[in-house]
């Protein structure tokens, strides 16, 4: 079923509406922002998942499967597991083919030879060169500068993310890689801020359900991270289906574990949307939006100047 609470999937330029979300590790694409491109799939858009690498180096972070067998073949695992979600997201999947850092428990570690974290971000850009400007996409999410979180391969992602970026855009860059594409409007992923983990944790602690999130909580340093959300999508009615999806990565998430303390009523009651940045874009936009495509769609009236940002 089509979602029809906001226009249907199609620009003012006539074509069906195609986002690009670009992830670290195969999971990435299920534990940020899967609800949004659950409704925007729904509405009808193209959306296509990059990953940066295949999680070699990942860790079983499920007791359940913490066996000989999942670890020996751990590239495998992790390959059927994507495949999974994406059947479940209903998105497009490419691979950037580099190979997992792995997280260091030492922050002053070398990362291993040859990994994701230590190529040029410039150079590992060019496949995704590729992939946007055959995509086509008029939106595009990434990580910030801080990777969401400070592992190596996010705050890699987001240098290789920012580079192709502009790159694709550029005519001169990699002629070899297919026609320049301006991707329209660009965003980070704003979805682990404080103020909707208090917001979750409030709500739990009114239905006499604890609070899950209290030490967490009470340990975090930036309260103003949630002041970068420039966007707010509403999509309580996917988190269901998206919590499936994370659920299909049964190697790293454990089912009794962090990722499902809430039950989804209260998730969507106390905070039903998935937040975001808007970093770039090259069309009038109204702030605060409730649409990435916002600005974008055919039909859409266009925003009053007097109101808007333009970024």
């Amino acid at each position: 079923m089509k979602d029809m609470s906001v226009p249907v999937a199609q620009s003012r330029a006539g074509e069906n509406l195609r986002l690009l979300n670009v992830h670290a590790h195969p999971d990435d694409e299920s534990s940020k922002g899967a609800a949004t491109t659950l409704k925007y799939v729904a509405q009808g858009a193209r959306v296509m998942v990059a990953t940066c690498t295949g999680g070699e180096r990942g860790s079983v972070l499920n007791p359940k499967m913490d066996r000989p067998e999942i670890w020996e073949n751990l590239t495998e695992v992790r390959r059927h597991e994507m495949e999974t979600a994406r059947e479940i997201l209903g998105v497009e999947h490419r691979s950037l083919g580099y190979v997992d850092s792995g997280l260091p428990e030492d922050p002053t570690e070398q990362l291993p030879d040859g990994c994701f974290g230590l190529t040029d971000p410039v150079e590992a850009a060019a496949p995704l060169v590729r992939i946007i400007r055959s995509f086509r996409p008029q939106v595009m999410t990434t990580y910030d500068e801080n990777g969401g979180y400070p592992h190596p391969d996010h705050i890699q992602c987001h240098r290789v993310s920012v580079a192709a970026f502009r790159m694709a855009a550029d005519p001169t860059a990699l002629p070899d890689a297919g026609p320049a594409w301006q991707v329209s409007k660009l965003y980070y992923q704003v979805g682990f801020h404080r103020a909707r983990f208090a917001a979750l944790d409030d709500a739990m602690d009114e239905a006499g359900l604890g609070r899950p999130y209290a030490e967490r909580l009470a340990g975090w340093d930036n309260h103003d991270y949630e002041l970068r959300v420039t966007t707010r999508v509403p999509c309580g009615e996917y988190f269901e289906r998206s919590d499936d999806a994370l659920r299909a990565h049964a190697s790293q998430i454990d089912p009794d574990g962090f990722w499902f303390e809430v039950p989804i009523e209260i998730r969507r009651r106390a905070w039903p949307t998935e937040d975001y940045q808007l970093v770039y874009s090259a069309v009038p936009t109204r702030m605060p939006e409730r649409d990435l495509f916002a600005g974008l769609r055919v039909g859409e009236k266009a925003p009053d100047p007097a109101d808007t940002w333009i970024i």
